[in-house]
């Protein structure tokens, strides 16, 4: 082969070659009409999908958000009513703690004002019983004595000198 030969065998056209790239083209746009597309819409449809579902999520994050944020505050506000509801009951059982304080303190004040004058009565019956007793023995000793020659003007004057005394010796004690 000379050097043109080799020429044209370089510059010749393999048709194989060149019925294998129409081949080959033919089957990529084929490839690309039936395959390529079909896929890219599924591919481009499951992003969507993905995208919704990472919106859903977004946005059910969000309303727990809010709903937490709403339990948050109506939590506080039924610890606020409970603490009210404490004091309140607090502040009543002091109340009637102090109502029943000033009562038995009442009850006692009478209950001591009466033990007071019934002792005082007591008081006043013994010294009048003791009047009486010493009266008599006052009586008999004036019998005794006016046997012997006193007058009952006398006899009166002793008798009242002694009750007297004795009567004042008591209320001091």
């Amino acid at each position: 082969m000379s050097q043109g030969d080799t020429y044209m065998s370089f510059l010749s056209i393999d048709w194989t070659l060149v019925f294998m790239l129409c081949n080959t083209l033919i089957l990529f746009l084929l490839m690309k009409k039936f395959f390529f597309k079909p896929v890219k819409k599924m591919i481009d449809s499951r992003q969507k999908e993905v995208e919704n579902i990472y919106e859903e999520a977004n946005k059910a994050n969000s309303d727990a958000q809010n709903l937490k944020s709403e339990y948050e505050k109506h939590l506080a506000g039924a610890r606020e009513e409970a603490n009210e509801i404490v004091n309140l009951a607090q502040k009543r059982a002091q109340t009637r703690s102090d109502e029943i304080i000033k009562e038995a303190h009442d009850k006692s004040a009478a209950m001591i004002a009466k033990a007071d004058e019934e002792i005082k009565l007591e008081r006043t019956k013994v010294l009048n019983d003791v009047k009486s007793e010493i009266s008599d023995m006052a009586v008999m000793i004036a019998q005794k004595v006016v046997e012997k020659d006193i007058n009952f003007a006398d006899h009166e004057k002793l008798i009242e000198q002694f009750i007297d005394g004795v009567g004042d010796t008591a209320w001091k004690e």
